[in-house]
């Protein structure tokens, strides 16, 4: 069993406004949210129109930026694709700008795509998990939200008024949610966390209340061609939920605030990649992501069309 203790607070009494400051007082920035994903946005201008959604006002301004289709043509069906929610979680970032650079133009002509591929950019730079007041932005997808990350790009989409198809939020798992962001979790909480395992490979996080339990399958199928897909645990469980299929577990997205529960889309799928596993790499793992997102994209294009 794993350590308890975090250098933070008193085990078993949730963080005070004292604690979360002394937490963000310790972060420090480690990589360049301009340098390594607005640059890029940057070489795509002449097949998206940029749109800045928004502002974060921390220690450092960081603009909000998504990708929108240039033909945007109201009878089209809208994809939404999602990353950097977590902002330590890089595949996902780096994967939502590798499918607009490489795949997006093959979509182009049935889609409106909407490509946010760092919603938490101050955890990007940080590498982490929550933004400065220790909110998880994927547990605040919710109205009236405290977390501006989340808020932001709720608003930009309910001014926009698009009638999202599908949506594909891309995540990933690491070796530091052992060392730091579990830990770190229980002792903001004053709990004790008791669930250490998480898997090796890929897996899908569906929707409880709409499964889409074919479209999870053609999702694995496109990914299973770039990395491994995550075993089920002796439980049948993955990261202590039931397996659905093999590779997928059901959330219920909204209840969770989750940002795969944000828009109503019928389609939807949270992707989970591991980079720290031995049999894959920090490549493999951002074309994972782009497979996940083609793969969706094939497969409700499909479903459209008979």
């Amino acid at each position: 069993m794993m350590s308890q203790s975090y250098p933070i607070g008193t085990p078993g009494k949730p963080w005070g406004e004292a604690e979360k400051a002394a937490w963000v007082a310790a972060q420090v920035v480690q990589r360049s949210y301009f340098d390594e994903v607005v640059c890029q946005l940057e070489e795509l201008k002449d097949y998206f129109d940029i749109v800045q959604y928004g502002l974060l006002q921390y220690q450092s301004d960081y603009p909000l930026y998504l990708l929108k289709s240039q033909n945007w043509q109201n009878d089209k069906p809208v994809a939404l694709i999602t990353g950097g929610v977590h902002g330590y979680e890089t595949s996902g970032v780096q994967g939502a700008l590798r499918f607009a650079r490489d795949k997006a133009a093959q979509y182009t002509s049935d889609w409106n795509l909407l490509i946010a591929p760092c919603i938490s950019p101050w955890g990007y730079e940080t590498i982490n998990r929550w933004n400065p007041f220790a909110i998880d932005p994927n547990r605040s997808f919710v109205p009236n939200s405290p977390a501006p990350e989340s808020a932001a790009i709720m608003l930009y989409l309910q001014e926009l008024g698009a009638n999202v198809l599908l949506h594909v939020d891309l995540h990933e798992t690491t070796d530091s949610d052992n060392s730091e962001f579990r830990p770190a979790l229980a002792a903001r909480d004053g709990t004790e966390h008791t669930n250490w395992n998480f898997p090796d490979g890929f897996y899908l996080v569906g929707d409880s209340h709409k499964p889409e339990a074919a479209m999870q399958r053609a999702v694995l199928d496109a990914v299973e061609k770039i990395t491994h897909i995550a075993e089920a645990d002796e439980n049948n469980q993955l990261i202590g939920s039931p397996v659905v299929q093999p590779g997928v577990v059901n959330y219920d997205t909204k209840a969770l605030g989750l940002c795969a529960g944000m828009t109503g889309a019928p389609y939807v799928t949270t992707t989970e990649v591991y980079p720290d596993s031995p049999k894959s790499s920090a490549e493999q793992c951002a074309l994972a992501q782009v497979a996940a997102v083609t793969g969706a994209l094939d497969f409700v294009h499909s479903q459209a069309g008979r």
